[in-house]
C-alpha cells in the first residue's frame, strides 16, 4: 500500500497523533517511547549515543510547545511529508518541523523526523 493512496484528511489524522507523540516523549526524555513509530530502516541508521546526549542536554528537544501549527503535506514516491510550525518554551522563535510517513509491513511508520 502506498500512503500517498490515502486523503489529505486521511493522512492527517494519522500524522498529528503520531508527531504529538513525538513532541511528548522529547519533552519527557523518554526515547523508547519516542522511537517506538520509527521504521526499521531509521531505527539502524540511528546513533544512540548521539541521540541519548539530544534527549539529555537540548534545551529545544526539551521545552517544545506542545500546540502545533500544522502547515501541509508534501507527497513523494511512497512517502509523504507533514510539515509543522513548532515553538520552544524557553527558547524565542519558531522551528520547521518535519516528519516523513509511509508504510512498512502494512502499517504507517515514521522514516524521518527533524526540528530545523
Amino acid at each position: 500500500m502506498n500512503i500517498n493512496d490515502l486523503t489529505d484528511e486521511e493522512i492527517i489524522a494519522i500524522a498529528h497523533p503520531l508527531w504529538d507523540d513525538l513532541v511528548k516523549y522529547s519533552n519527557k526524555g523518554d526515547y523508547g517511547k519516542f522511537i517506538k513509530k520509527f521504521s526499521y530502516n531509521l531505527l539502524l541508521g540511528l546513533n544512540e549515543v548521539e541521540m541519548g546526549k539530544q534527549f539529555a542536554h537540548s534545551e529545544l528537544a526539551r521545552n517544545l510547545v506542545e500546540e502545533r501549527d500544522f502547515l501541509g503535506l508534501i507527497r513523494r514516491g511512497e512517502h509523504v511529508t507533514a510539515l509543522y510550525r513548532v515553538r520552544c518554551k524557553v527558547k524565542d522563535g519558531e522551528w520547521l518541523g518535519r516528519m516523513v510517513l509511509g508504510y512498512e509491513n502494512g502499517e504507517v511508520r515514521i522514516f524521518a523526523a527533524s526540528i530545523f
